[in-house]
């Protein structure tokens, strides 16, 4: 017992430390970034086409509240499956919808899953894990050939 009274003692020490050194002391590191006179420009590590004003490029969003453009991939068909359940596609539906996916340039993907929540469209569940997984690893390609240049 006395064992344990000692180790909480100690931890509770070493939070208050701990919590009075990080209220009181300078910070270097927000020092730094706020600093007017630092000539860094931080637009050199920004992609092309990317304001830099968010954390995520808002060109490489799948989310629909992001743009309120809808554009058309050729896919007009699609239209006919506003509201229809991610569940509820026929085999075939899925292929279609995956005949439009896999013709779409890396660059177009996240534009697409954009438009397509824009349009009312629910994406057959398996189509949306694999725009998802497709979208991903096309902005990890794309941003690792933009630092290489």
């Amino acid at each position: 017992m006395t064992g344990a009274l000692i180790i909480l003692a100690v931890t509770v020490l070493t939070g208050a430390l701990l919590y009075l050194l990080q209220r009181f002391m300078p910070r270097r590191k927000s020092d730094a970034k706020t600093d007017p006179s630092d000539s860094s420009d931080a637009s050199t590590d920004r992609p092309e086409g990317c304001c830099g004003q968010h954390l995520t490029c808002e060109k490489d969003s799948l989310l629909a509240a992001v743009s309120k453009d809808i554009e058309y991939f050729e896919d007009e068909e699609l239209d006919a499956y506003r509201g229809v359940a991610p569940e509820g596609y026929t085999d075939e539906q899925i292929e279609q919808f995956r005949d439009v996916l896999y013709t779409l340039r890396p660059e177009e993907l996240a534009a697409w899953g954009r438009s397509i929540q824009l349009r009312g469209i629910n994406l057959p569940t398996a189509v949306k894990d694999e725009l998802i997984m497709l979208a991903a690893e096309a902005r990890s390609t794309l941003h690792a050939a933009e630092l290489r240049s």
